[in-house]
């Protein structure tokens, strides 16, 4: 539950209230189906609702629900303060300049990531996104966006590095836990400047102490990570939401709630963890392939 509603952001708003109406729907033993039956509402509005997908929330649709689930006063009083949070305030990547460069998926993970207390990340290919350059970053973008205007290439470089501002905000940073292919020190994305700034910024950042990187090894052959790259998502207890796992790929991004698929993720970041080097010693791969750049 969030004790301070007025300070807090519009996402974990969303997410509490959906979080909280889910709840109240299954105490009420009612089916998603039976209530918007009910409600005339087609399956997916209530879907958004209880995922906290939509960027503004209706206190009337948040009563209508309150009223079928039987929820008390003082109940409806704060899930309508969520609603309220939602529609007179606006998350950084809601407004007109950033909405063009943002997917549908993106943005629900954009809401997510700036609400988590922690995030644990796999990466295989790439710098992770909070790790990355303005320089690397541009360079991703031009070639995984071939024929995108100069405009537009830049709006996707500005989403990139404000939402690093996580790591450093003044309230609560998010805590970054990062495991990355050794491959990516060495795929030169750039030329050897790009990769050096790059390589050194990683290092630069992982002295922060909400913050460690670890490498994992060629050497140790096969791990869980295989199948791909992942991001695990906590939240601060206050908001009494389970973790979240992101995937995505070339053509789309999602999240899963599922328990099953977050523990295969978790059980899965755990063996990477125990298995790569510590950070001192990912530190020393990390500054042996800047020289090699």
């Amino acid at each position: 539950m969030i004790t301070d509603i007025e300070s807090a952001t519009p996402a974990l708003c969303r997410l509490q209230l959906g979080s909280e109406l889910r709840q109240l729907r299954q105490a009420a033993g009612l089916k998603a189906s039976q209530v918007v039956r009910r409600l005339l509402w087609s399956p997916s509005k209530l879907t958004r609702l209880e995922t906290g997908e939509n960027a503004v929330v209706e206190p009337a649709d948040v009563m209508a629900l309150c009223e079928i689930y039987g929820a008390g006063g003082e109940t409806r009083a704060l899930l309508q303060g969520y609603a309220a949070v939602t529609k007179t305030k606006r998350d950084w990547w809601q407004s007109p300049e950033y909405r063009p460069a943002i997917g549908p998926g993106f943005k629900a993970f954009l809401g997510l990531e700036a609400t988590a207390s922690a995030l644990q990340t796999y990466e295989s290919e790439f710098v992770p996104g909070l790790l990355q350059t303005e320089a690397y970053i541009r360079v991703i973008h031009q070639r995984a966006h071939e024929g995108l205007g100069a405009d537009e290439v830049d709006r996707l470089v500005t989403v990139r590095m404000t939402r690093q501002e996580v790591l450093s905000r003044s309230e609560s940073p998010v805590k970054l836990t990062a495991i990355i292919n050794e491959a990516v020190l060495h795929r030169a994305i750039g030329g050897g400047t790009v990769m050096r700034d790059q390589l050194s910024h990683i290092a630069e950042v992982a002295e922060l102490p909400n913050v460690r990187v670890q490498i994992m090894p060629f050497s140790f052959g096969a791990h869980s990570g295989m199948n791909g790259p992942f991001v695990v998502l906590s939240f601060p207890d206050r908001a009494a939401l389970r973790p979240i796992v992101y995937l995505e790929n070339l053509a789309d991004a999602w999240v899963s709630r599922r328990d099953s698929d977050v523990e295969r993720y978790v059980e899965a970041f755990t063996d990477l963890q125990a298995l790569a080097p510590g950070p001192q010693e990912s530190l020393s791969m990390i500054k042996k392939a800047i020289k090699e750049h």
